[in-house]
């Protein structure tokens, strides 16, 4: 049996600070898709809600809250949470029902209503959570975390404030033709350095922000596209949601060998590389084979990062795509053609669905001014906190 299975319809709720209930955006992003697919809401057999922990018990439990909005019909309900992660969790379990033949059409929704300034820890103490332990015994936010990476990436691979920098006017650029981005319009380089320094060597305009929004992803079961005459739809072929390897459990930085763990063979690569190396080993594709990629790019420095994990470009080599224009429209292998973060903010249970929804648009043919020439594949890849892998790949 193929492990293909079809996106129907895709629709988002435009991302800016609205200041609304997420399920308003939720329900907005679930009415587009379902448009978008063709379909009902009364057709859907199962919905999967991506948890949001800012919104109270209604976003811990998102699946029936969403089922609630569009209005109960009997339809199966799932909600899952994995930080940023949780849209690809999502979309993992609502394949796993159509493969498993439990359903044939499943209604994927994630939408949060974040809050002004740095993410806090949610939750209480956690006092084995690396992440809860940054925020709480170093003051490390995640700018400030952001920032550590950025100058590990100076001083091993000599990058520089104007390749990050480059990263920002290249997802700009983008951003600035996506009607549903927050930001929508170019900036340059010039105006990266001179916005207030937040980390150093990270300015404003390094750092994504936080917002408001929602998306939503009809998906189904090969047999029931072909049964509505859809011969070709868009296929997601791979998700990949794995969690690190122990030692490599924390930093993705060159392992110090001690007697506690010189009998464990560590995987190769970072973390974030076995995310998306995975992805490829059940898609049976590999970064050659890729139109397009969408990143989790919580700041310009850690997209670079996100080059190398994917397996576009050698470790070090991610400045040198960015700087002879390899990842921008129009380029050999376009990465955030929606605009990433940097045009959207992070809404944390919608946004691994939002990388689906572009690469969905691309697959299509359908992206207006910033679509990729004859897309065939590509791949997301975000990763959220306490180790949660996230990297879809879609094919048409």
């Amino acid at each position: 049996m193929s492990a293909d299975i079809a996106v129907l319809g895709a629709g988002m709720h435009p991302w800016g600070k609205w200041g609304r209930s997420f399920v308003e955006y939720g329900r907005a992003a679930a009415r587009a898709a379902l448009a978008d697919a063709g379909l009902e809401w009364a057709d859907v057999q199962s919905i999967v809600g991506a948890d949001t922990v800012r919104s109270g018990y209604p976003g811990y439990v998102a699946g029936a809250t969403f089922a609630q909005a569009l209005g109960w019909q009997g339809a199966r309900v799932t909600s899952v949470y994995a930080a940023c992660a949780s849209g690809a969790q999502a979309i993992g379990a609502a394949r796993a029902q159509i493969l498993a033949g439990l359903a044939d059409v499943v209604l994927v929704v994630g939408a949060d209503a974040a809050p002004k300034g740095f993410f806090a820890p949610a939750g209480g103490d956690r006092p084995d959570d690396p992440d809860w332990l940054r925020f709480r015994l170093l003051g490390a936010t995640n700018p400030a975390y952001f920032a550590l990476y950025a100058r590990r990436r100076m001083a091993v691979h000599g990058d520089t404030l104007e390749d990050f920098a480059q990263v920002k006017v290249k997802n700009a650029a983008a951003g600035a033709l996506n009607p549903l981005a927050r930001y929508r319009r170019p900036v340059t380089a010039e105006e990266v350095a001179d916005s207030a320094v937040v980390a150093d060597p990270l300015r404003l305009l390094d750092i994504c922000a936080t917002s408001d929004g929602g998306a939503a992803l009809v998906l189904g079961s090969m047999d029931f596209a072909r049964s509505r005459g859809v011969a070709d739809p868009v296929r997601i072929r791979a998700v990949s949601t794995v969690t690190p390897t122990y030692p490599r459990t924390v930093l993705d930085l060159p392992d110090i060998a001690t007697d506690s763990v010189t009998a464990v063979r560590p995987a190769p690569g970072s973390f974030r590389a076995s995310i998306a190396r995975a992805a490829y080993e059940e898609a049976g594709l590999g970064p050659g084979d890729l139109s397009l990629a969408e990143v989790y790019d919580l700041s310009t420095a850690l997209e670079l990062e996100w080059y190398e994990d994917i397996g576009l470009c050698a470790e070090g080599e991610g400045a040198k795509l960015v700087r002879e224009g390899v990842t921008a429209l129009g380029g050999r292998v376009p990465v955030n053609t929606s605009g990433g973060l940097a045009s959207f903010g992070e809404a944390v249970p919608a946004q691994a669905i939002a990388q689906v929804c572009e690469l969905t648009w691309q697959l299509r043919g359908t992206a207006g001014d910033r679509q990729v020439p004859r897309a065939r594949a590509g791949i997301t890849a975000n990763q959220g906190l306490f180790g949660h892998g996230s990297a879809v790949v879609a094919v048409r």
